[in-house]
């Protein structure tokens, strides 16, 4: 039986990873690139686990990852930069300009945003109650 990450911890999750971005993107320089490439993915991550909190974290994880190379693939068509043009805001989603780095940044972001979903998610063993042992029963032929 899969277990469930509990959506408000995801959401509360979603929101830190989201603040966190939004810092490291007013800040300039090469770590700043990459950390919020990374904390893209992160975010990717938690979104997906959101709308399938029931799905393995490495799952969500590699398919977070794809969703980020397509996206940045999508960069070097030009189509994100004319969409950011007419809605502002969407730059943080789809960016406009392909920067190789990202692709490495957002492995690493995937990669964390699965073992952040393995730490909170609850164990298996944790949502089952445990059985009583019951009654011994002798062993036939004793």
């Amino acid at each position: 039986m899969p277990t469930r990450t509990p959506r408000p911890r995801l959401a509360l999750t979603a929101a830190a990873v989201t603040l966190t971005g939004l810092v490291v993107s007013r800040q300039d320089g090469l770590v700043a690139d990459l950390a919020g490439g990374a904390l893209y993915a992160v975010l990717v991550v938690v979104l997906l686990a959101l709308v399938r909190p029931a799905a393995p974290p490495v799952r969500v994880g590699a398919v977070a990852l794809a969703l980020c190379v397509l996206v940045e693939l999508a960069q070097l068509t030009g189509v994100p930069a004319a969409v950011v043009e007419v809605v502002p805001p969407l730059r943080f989603v789809l960016g406009t300009t392909f920067w190789a780095w990202d692709l490495p940044a957002y492995a690493v972001g995937a990669a964390v945003g699965a073992l952040l979903l393995t730490a909170v998610t609850p164990a298996p063993w944790a949502s089952h109650r445990p059985q009583r042992p019951g009654p011994v029963s002798p062993t036939p032929g004793r």
